[in-house]
């Protein structure tokens, strides 16, 4: 029997039927569950207070997951299981090297 409390490296939240029909609303690249390593060091700047989303808001809260656009450029988080698909919230990660 699972554990509901245990915590697995790379749990698979989003729905995979919904994944296969998620797109980028701005270009309609597909999308891909973002790895364990590209979360980190989203989290690591939030921690320090310089991650910016793409309306140059401060994010704050922590990362649990997100969604990568196939170019690896961008990043949609999810909350509490549901995408936030919406342009202004997404990050860029250009500046991360392991996308």
């Amino acid at each position: 029997m699972l554990n509901p409390d245990k915590k697995e490296d790379n749990p698979k939240m989003v729905n995979p039927e919904l994944l296969k029909i998620l797109v980028c609303p701005e270009t309609k690249m597909p999308l891909q569950e973002a790895s364990t390593e590209i979360i980190d060091a989203l989290n690591a700047e939030i921690v320090t207070g310089t991650l910016k989303n793409r309306a140059g808001e401060i994010v704050s809260d922590p990362i649990q997951e997100g969604l990568v656009r196939e170019d690896g450029a961008v990043l949609y988080i999810v909350r509490d299981d549901i995408p936030v698909m919406l342009i202004e919230e997404a990050i860029l990660l250009e500046h991360q090297q392991d996308t």
